[in-house]
């Protein structure tokens, strides 16, 4: 028989283990990643996206390093980047990121980074001497769902949205696109997985491709089946570019008589402001469209940008529309814009890359990043810069350091407004 003195003590040991016990669940469960879907985190400001890929070189053929990536990524989520864009698996690339986001969330139970992994779509004959046929897809496009499949399996965590085809419908993307048709086709097949459970269940599915490829312009892009495509994919994603449009649809862009008497920078920001209102009339193109079929769906930008330089269309003999200056306008605008709307915005893109216009170091397409390819803040994270927030980051071994040394004055020496309409 037990004495009072025992009863008191297993009984203290008894509430001691339990608390014990409890402690160390309340800390499993503290340190355990809470999980979050597409839907979650598209249309949420918590939630920055951008348009990414890492690399350094003038070919593709030299990929990033994990090591290199994990840099990169660093970077962004100290700006507040939560989810990432690729475009293809074609290439190693996007493999690579995967495996760098999973080790660093592994490091770090508080780091966070999703991505929206691209597969892209090519029509018969694509980039090569034969002649594109757009009515049959390419041979290499099942083989290219296939790997996307495998690594959104191999990181369901990570991977959010699958992306089937980028600007692969539209039609001035000569060299490759195709018809809705084929886009139908894998997006219902990858339907039918995650209703099958070979897919999870929250990913979601979705096709990123030009305003006009989304019903939003030319009528004669709204056929049957890309009302079918609309249905079927879990969100509609756009393009907008109303950089390029400063050339080929000039009218909100040059300066109008009223504006003729104020001052260079006065017709910039006034010019700034117009870009974004384009980006949101070809937005609502898209949404009037999606009402017009009876579908009532997600619409997000997938892409939109600004050049900082420019010696074609864009520089001083074209619309004078690419200088540092314009891009942070545009990137703020455009933040400000999306962020309040609950539209999510992958902006184009995180740094520069010089294997597009590998042979023109200077052709715009290498210089629509945030940052260069040293990790200099461009105007548009020169207040980030400030902030300290960069503090301790590198690029391939250099600190983050604004553009101009920081000179306001200098960069808009280089400033130009807009051509009187």
């Amino acid at each position: 028989m037990k004495t009072p003195y025992f009863k008191s003590f297993f009984l203290g040991m008894a509430v001691f283990a339990a608390f014990s016990c409890n402690e160390k669940s309340t800390e499993v469960e503290s340190t355990k990643r809470k999980e979050v879907t597409a839907k979650e985190i598209l249309g949420n400001p918590d939630y920055q996206a951008i348009c990414y890929e890492g690399y350094r070189e003038r070919s593709r053929d030299i990929q990033p390093t994990v090591e290199q990536l994990k840099e990169d990524l660093r970077i962004l989520s100290a700006m507040g980047i939560k989810i990432v864009r690729t475009y293809n698996v074609q290439l190693a690339h996007a493999g690579t990121l995967l495996k760098a986001i999973r080790e660093m969330m592994d490091e770090d139970p508080e780091f966070e980074m999703y991505v929206m992994l691209g597969a892209w779509i090519d029509c018969k004959n694509a980039w090569t001497e034969m002649e594109p046929d757009h009515n049959v897809e390419s041979e290499q496009n099942e083989a290219e769902i296939q790997r996307a499949v495998a690594l959104v399996n191999q990181y369901p965590d990570i991977v959010k949205i699958l992306a089937v085809g980028n600007e692969a419908m539209v039609r001035w993307a000569t060299s490759y696109f195709v018809q809705p048709s084929v886009i139908l086709k894998w997006v219902n097949y990858l339907q039918d997985m995650k209703a099958e459970r070979k897919l999870p269940k929250d990913l979601w599915i979705t096709s990123s491709d030009d305003f006009s490829s989304w019903g939003g312009a030319d009528s004669s892009y709204h056929t049957e089946d890309l009302a079918n495509l609309a249905r079927a994919v879990d969100y509609i994603s756009i393009h907008t570019y109303p950089y390029h449009n400063t050339h080929y649809n000039p009218n909100f862009w040059r300066v109008p008589v009223e504006e003729s008497k104020l001052t260079e920078l006065e017709k910039v920001n006034a010019a700034m402001l117009r870009a974004r209102d384009f980006a949101k009339s070809q937005y609502d193109s898209v949404a009037n469209y999606m009402k017009s079929i009876g579908v009532d769906k997600p619409i997000h930008i997938g892409e939109t940008g600004w050049a900082s330089v420019s010696d074609g269309f864009y520089g001083v003999e074209g619309s004078r529309a690419a200088d540092e200056y314009k891009e942070g306008l545009y990137y703020k605008h455009m933040r400000e814009w999306t962020d309040q709307a609950g539209i999510s915005m992958f902006y184009f893109e995180a740094f520069n890359e010089q294997w597009k216009d590998s042979e023109n170091p200077i052709g715009s397409e290498n210089h629509f990043g945030l940052f260069g390819l040293k990790g200099e803040a461009k105007y548009a994270l020169w207040d980030l810069v400030d902030q300290g927030i960069f503090k301790n980051l590198t690029r391939d071994g250099n600190p983050i350091v604004k553009t101009y040394n920081g000179d306001k004055e200098s960069l808009l020496k280089e400033v130009m407004a807009p051509p009187a309409k």
